[in-house]
């Protein structure tokens, strides 16, 4: 079987499977505050060109937005995001479960605008009755989107400016971020994303990591305690280090990166093989998530030897798939999967 259904399916870098074991048997005190573990701080601040954030690592995104949500929002405050947006759509209600309301709204191609933002402000806040009525307070956003689409970097700045004007904080899910850096479209970089969001993770999960997500921290009224917030949320890991040894592989030369670009080329080989079948697009992704219009019969013919995530009914007897590829996927099982799809 040949896996495009997501892209944590494999398990994790050769180099970063070969740092483990070789510090295997090193000992180091626990809970993050290991030597590895601030060097692959001080790589990523480099990186991000911010040498003020507060950077920390947890294992999984679920645990890093909940983590992040539940140390900024006060109980009455609430998340304001697209309704395919994964802490409203994929993570079991996991915010609900802190207190904080999500507050889902329609984007479009999987975004949110600055002038949503300033709407839903005025809305709220244009309420006689506001004080009965939960208060959005921080944005949520991923770049890429469930979607696979990115934010420009004037998009971005708009937004950032829109939640100043809102007094509204701003926090960006990356756990894709490396392919969304890798895109072809892309104009953002990590240190715009630094200067725009108050907080954001960097993905290792799903970007050539075994586990593991570095949540970002720029806003220095948002540092204080954080560590609290990351133990009672049931995040902090005894044996920290783990995080560290694998961000600092995947930052110390730009390894995290270069697979990144190895993923947009298998999806950009994918989306053209597709394209020249005559296949169209749910979403006109440019990045590693593709979302195919295919007929049912030709999906029944595809089960037999491929894996893919299953979307929704299209029309009657169409239906939206997507195929993901990743920092591992290999060129010929692309190859395969255009051919068969003929």
């Amino acid at each position: 079987m040949i896996r495009f259904n997501c892209d944590y399916l494999e398990g994790t870098h050769p180099r970063i499977l070969e740092a483990l074991a070789e510090t295997n048997l090193s000992q180091t005190c626990g809970y993050g505050e290991d030597e590895y573990c601030e060097a692959a701080r001080e790589v990523i601040k480099k990186a991000c060109k911010c040498e003020d954030a507060a950077v920390h690592f947890l294992v999984g995104g679920t645990q890093a937005n909940l983590t992040v949500i539940a140390s900024i929002l006060r109980p009455h405050q609430a998340v304001l995001c697209v309704k395919e947006g994964h802490v409203n759509a994929h993570e079991t209600g996991a915010i609900e479960a802190t207190g904080h309301k999500v507050m889902a709204i329609e984007g479009k191609d999987g975004k949110i605008s600055a002038e949503q933002i300033r709407e839903q402000h005025k809305l709220h806040w244009g309420d006689g009755a506001h004080e009965h009525i939960t208060q959005p307070k921080l944005v949520y956003i991923s770049n890429p989107t469930e979607l696979g689409t990115i934010y420009s970097k004037r998009e971005l700045e708009a937004i950032r400016k829109a939640c100043d004007d809102c007094n509204m904080y701003l926090y960006l899910d990356g756990a894709r971020l490396g392919y969304g850096l890798a895109s072809k479209e892309n104009d953002l970089t990590l240190e715009d994303i630094a200067k725009n969001c108050d907080v954001f993770y960097i993905g290792g999960t799903k970007v050539g990591a075994l586990f593991g997500e570095a949540v970002v921290i720029t806003n220095k009224a948002l540092q204080e305690d954080f560590r609290y917030i990351i133990k009672q949320k049931g995040g902090m890991l005894a044996k920290g280090r783990l995080l560290g040894i694998q961000f600092f592989e995947l930052f110390k030369d730009g390894l995290y990166f270069e697979i990144s670009e190895h993923a947009m080329k298998m999806a950009e080989l994918l989306k053209s093989g597709l394209s020249e079948l005559g296949y169209k697009f749910y979403a006109d992704s440019p990045t590693n998530q593709q979302f195919v219009i295919v007929a049912d019969e030709k999906l029944k013919q595809l089960d037999e030897k491929y894996s893919y995530e299953y979307q929704m009914r299209y029309e009657e007897k169409y239906s939206v798939v997507r195929f993901c590829t990743s920092w591992a996927t290999k060129e010929e099982h692309v190859l395969a999967l255009i051919e068969d799809m003929k």
